[in-house]
């Protein structure tokens, strides 16, 4: 695992792995380093099978404001606008918006932990994990049309699965910021706690999913994933196909002797 980031952290225990983005400074806004750094830590990360589960936390008071206002609507954006007839231009800002699609492609879930402020490109990402913990005094929001932008980094995908058409709508249109509370009501996040207490319930809810069998978590979330994005027909077709693997596997072998001894299975992945 590569050493040499300077906007991210990444470190992995008990199979846990926690990706800390690292400009406390500039409340951890996205700048082109941080969004080159993030799409090289996927491609570290993309077959990874000892993984079984991903944190994404911010470090210091802030998860993400976002979009480095300075460094990206001046630099990488500045560019691209002035070229969006070019290819090779369209091509580098869509490699941009997708800086973090891995993290919903990798074969374990995630979690975003939420502390300070989560706006623009620092939501995007949170909603890029299957869970979501906010300290109880955060605010979230999707502020990009306030720049004359649209939330391209994934946004318009998640958001109305997560939270429906409707709400996602007004937060997408309106560039809302809300409060914990009030992403707890609508869905939007799944547990809130005291702020002194999110990096221990973030990490209690990784674990918690880390003790699952992992293949059948991997191809659950496959067959999930395409109910959204394809049909409902592809999604049974590939928890069917998942069905098999997890028959198949060493882990379900391994559950039916457990069983019959009375103890907690011990699953390998295999």
């Amino acid at each position: 695992m590569s050493n040499e980031f300077t906007t991210i952290r990444y470190k992995c225990e008990d199979r846990v792995g926690r990706l800390t983005l690292s400009r406390p400074e500039k409340r951890n806004a996205m700048n082109p380093t941080m969004l080159e750094e993030l799409r090289a830590l996927g491609g570290e990360l993309a077959d990874d099978r000892e993984l079984r589960c991903l944190i994404v936390a911010g470090e210091g008071s802030s998860f993400s404001a976002g979009l480095d206002v300075v460094e990206g609507l001046a630099g990488v954006i500045s560019d691209i606008a002035e070229r969006t007839e070019d290819e090779d231009a369209l091509a580098a800002g869509a490699t941009v918006a997708g800086s973090f699609n891995w993290i919903p492609a990798l074969g374990c879930p995630s979690v975003a932990a939420v502390r300070g402020h989560a706006l623009g490109g620092g939501l995007q990402i949170a909603l890029a994990c299957d869970f979501r913990v906010l300290a109880a005094d955060s605010t979230v929001g999707l502020v990009e049309s306030r720049y004359g932008l649209l939330p391209d980094m994934g946004a318009t995908v998640r958001l109305p699965r997560i939270v429906g058409e409707s709400r996602a709508r007004e937060l997408i249109l309106l560039g809302e910021i809300i409060d914990a509370d009030t992403a707890l009501r609508i869905g939007l996040a799944n547990h809130v706690v005291p702020d002194e207490k999110l990096d221990a319930a973030a990490l209690e809810l990784a674990h918690r999913l880390a003790a699952q069998p992992p293949i059948a978590v991997r191809w659950a979330r496959r067959a999930i994933d395409a109910a959204w994005h394809s049909d409902c027909r592809e999604s049974f077709e590939i928890g069917l196909e998942g069905q098999r693997h997890c028959l198949a596997s060493e882990d379900f072998r391994e559950a039916r002797r457990a069983l019959l001894e009375g103890r907690s299975p011990s699953w390998m992945g295999r």
